[in-house]
């Protein structure tokens, strides 16, 4: 079962449609220190619990190309969008998305042209 944390700027919703696509998805203001918690800690969990980590900040872009961690990314670049349009994005891309997150190491991108895959080259 994949497990998922959803990033702070994240909507509830979304972790209750991976759930209901038995993905194992926790919202960081259920958990930590909440919205205080820090990037690092957030990427100690991801690393600490296997799991995915979906957000929209770049930082945790720049960590995954430089570190190598969080080592499964997701970001969403889609600016400000309503709940029900993210929702419906994602269930578009849903099989695709889970795919290429179930590969270690792997950052994807969803924004307005779709789903952008960055393949790693040892």
């Amino acid at each position: 079962m994949m497990r998922v944390l959803c990033d702070v700027h994240i909507p509830y919703r979304l972790v209750t449609f991976l759930r209901q696509r038995d993905v194992d998805a926790t919202h960081v203001n259920r958990i930590l220190n909440k919205w205080h918690t820090t990037d690092a800690a957030i990427t100690a969990y991801v690393e600490d619990n296997d799991s995915v980590l979906i957000t929209k900040d770049g930082d945790f872009r720049d960590s995954h190309f430089l570190t190598g961690k969080p080592a499964r990314l997701l970001r969403i670049t889609l600016g400000n969008l309503s709940n029900d349009a993210l929702i419906a994005l994602f269930d578009q891309y849903w099989g695709l998305l889970q795919a290429e997150l179930a590969n270690r190491p792997s950052y994807v991108e969803l924004g307005t042209e779709g789903v952008r895959v960055y393949r790693h080259h040892p």
